[in-house]
């Protein structure tokens, strides 16, 4: 895989610091390597593992063509993953995670709608047409929703899979997801539960530098898995234009004057 990350370069970005060991959740035991002045260190070999077994099954959906719902809303982890999810053309919550976001799927798309029914208002003229406490009121709902939806305008149904940084903090997204049954992906730290996670990548979920060193593997793993998918529906293609048969011609009628000889050849024939 193209984009492999070694244990070095998780060091160098401090994936390795945990939370102070008073703060920890026994059931990160397996993933904690030892404490050191009272801070648990995570174990980078086991992050290297999980975050490989991770960014395989994530090439597989994005090769597929399903979407991935990237969701970080911590002050430290929002701008790296809409900048990273945004270049891979996946859907992603960073400001505040709407209620119902998956469980009342078709309500939140029904509020994504709007906003293309406003778009279409400005369009047409029929904004011009409001009055000017209306217009204010229209751009306020715009603005608002933009900010909280606009990100995820073009999932039109549920994601594949959920990738979620500080399980923590987004524990009504981990709900959601298990009540549906959707995979969910997340960089879990020593504070946090892995149990209700399906693929767990053991790692500090507070510092920058160790959220864009995650980030920047994962979105690779899907930026190949989008490559990978191109490239397939380009030789499907290729290979349907080479099947196509060629138009069968149709056969020449015979020329009159040899139909007129074949049948003075019969008549005489049959005088004999």
């Amino acid at each position: 895989m193209a984009n492999n990350i070694e244990v070095k370069d998780l060091l160098e970005a401090g994936v390795h610091f945990g939370h102070l060991t008073r703060k920890w959740n026994p059931n990160m035991a397996p993933y904690i390597y030892m404490e050191r002045n009272g801070i648990h260190v995570i174990n980078l070999y086991k992050t290297v593992a999980k975050l490989e077994e991770s960014n395989e099954a994530l090439k597989k959906i994005a090769a597929s063509g399903r979407k991935i719902l990237f969701v970080a809303t911590k002050k430290q982890a929002k701008d790296i993953v809409a900048e990273k999810a945004g270049k891979v053309n996946m859907p992603f919550i960073t400001e505040r995670w709407p209620g119902g976001m998956l469980t009342n799927f078709v309500t939140i798309r029904k509020a994504v709608k709007k906003m293309a029914t406003i778009d279409r208002m400005k369009k047409d003229g029929t904004f011009n047409t409001l009055s000017k406490k209306e217009r204010l009121q229209v751009d306020r709902l715009r603005q608002k929703l933009d900010k909280n939806l606009g990100s995820i305008s073009d999932m039109t149904r549920l994601p594949a899979a959920l990738f979620i940084v500080d399980t923590m903090r987004e524990h009504i997204a981990v709900k959601e997801a298990q009540k549906l049954n959707i995979p969910i992906f997340a960089m879990v730290d020593t504070n946090s539960d892995p149990r209700p996670i399906d693929f767990i990548i053991p790692s500090n979920d507070d510092a920058s530098k160790s959220i864009e060193a995650i980030m920047a593997s994962v979105t690779g793993a899907i930026a190949e898995g989008l490559t990978e998918r191109k490239s397939e529906k380009q030789a499907d293609k290729e290979g349907n234009e080479e099947a196509k048969p060629k138009e069968a011609k149709a056969p020449k009628a015979p020329k009159a004057d040899t139909v007129a000889t074949e049948d003075a050849a019969a008549n005489a024939k049959s005088e004999e």
